[in-house]
């Protein structure tokens, strides 16, 4: 059974009303256990937990530093492209927005990868649109062979691929896949997915069953918080972590928390999250699953991530462009898929960190751990 079958099963409405009516005394009952299920879950992300937020806050940071020690690992997105055959209401990227396409040759590509390992980092997100035409695996295998042996880790976050073509790439160096469903409600989902392979909901939700099925080292999963009602979106997220660890035990795992940034094309979003709330929802994160990896980006400023870090985050990007070329010529602008919120460059965020009294872990693992070479 894969998670697009389980999902049958779960009423959309349902888990909302459920979320909403927990009471003091069921979030009580979760901060009193030490291992959650997706019940305490619902009560740790409900408006009821709200007054408890220094208790789990607490939790929070005895349970990461238990996990994961003293450290906060570092990575940085590299945009491959901004083509794009999708129409998403949300995206710079989206193909009705009038933006100039580029995608990076591998004279480009490397000017880029050499101006990030200036910066220190030997962890690699490499992100593109949605293009499988001109951005297909032809073009990923010319990028893992230019790449693999420059950087100790290489994630990728591209349109969803086929088990075979995941197998085919870890073969090439490729040690995890970031994809978001974006919102887990389906009619939803169709409302934002307008046209291109994107709308097809099924395929993308069951991107994460062929990555297990792969042995992708690492996946990343979470919702674009801000298309349809944060709670119950979250919680789904939740329950396909559940779902994915119990079937794919090898496999590790991460969640992020992007929150809609404004854009090429000004979509709103329909549910506004604070930073209270956000804060919130990576502590309950936390307590709910203690090994699973909490990624926050530049997306978020300068105020909340200097706050927010030592609670419960293990991974961080610094000094991120999200546009092709942006760190080699940064001069595109126009390019950028969103606006940061965070321009600080990764040797301030790496001194930060450390007057947190936290080490910075510039790569994730090492391929000599393995008998990939």
């Amino acid at each position: 059974m894969s998670f697009y079958e389980q999902l049958q099963k779960l009423d959309w409405d349902d888990i909302r009303l459920s979320i909403y009516a927990k009471t003091a005394a069921d979030v009580e009952r979760a901060l009193s256990k030490s291992r959650l299920d997706l019940d305490d879950f619902q009560a740790l992300i409900s408006p009821a937990a709200e007054p408890y937020l220094e208790q789990m806050a607490q939790r929070s940071v005895q349970l990461t530093r238990q996990r994961f020690g003293n450290t906060i690992q570092f990575y940085v997105p590299l945009y491959l492209s901004n083509m794009c055959s999708n129409i998403c209401t949300y995206c710079g990227f989206s193909m009705h927005n009038k933006i100039r396409r580029t995608t990076l040759d591998m004279k480009q590509l490397n000017s880029e990868a050499r101006a990030i390992k200036k910066m220190g980092f030997d962890h690699l997100l490499l992100v593109a649109g949605e293009s499988e035409r001109k951005v297909g695996m032809p073009y990923f295998r010319q990028v893992f062979n230019e790449l693999k042996s420059q950087f100790s880790h290489l994630s990728l976050e591209v349109q969803p691929l086929e088990q075979a073509d995941y197998e085919e790439l870890k073969e090439l160096g490729l040690d995890s896949v970031l994809v978001y469903q974006e919102t887990y409600h389906p009619r939803t989902y169709a409302e934002h997915h307008i046209k291109g392979k994107k709308s097809d909901f099924k395929y993308r939700i069951e991107t994460p069953d062929r990555l297990g099925k792969a042995g992708i080292h690492k996946m990343g999963l979470g919702a674009l918080i801000g298309l349809d009602e944060w709670r119950t979106d979250c919680f789904h997220v939740a329950a396909h972590l559940d779902y994915l660890q119990k079937r794919y035990w090898k496999t590790k795992y991460s969640i992020s928390f992007p929150r809609l940034r404004p854009c090429e094309g000004a979509f709103q979003p329909k549910s506004i999250m604070n930073d209270r709330q956000l804060v919130q929802l990576i502590c309950a994160y936390r307590l709910f699953n203690p090994d699973v990896e909490l990624s926050l980006s530049t997306r978020e400023s300068e105020h909340f991530r200097d706050n927010v870090i030592p609670l419960g985050i293990t991974t961080i990007s610094a000094g991120s462009k999200t546009q092709p070329g942006g760190y080699s010529d940064d001069t595109e602008k126009a390019l950028e898929q969103f606006e940061i919120d965070d321009d600080r460059s990764p040797s301030e965020m790496a001194e930060l960190v450390k007057s947190m009294g936290l080490e910075v872990v510039w790569k994730d693992w090492d391929r000599s751990l393995t008998a990939l070479k």
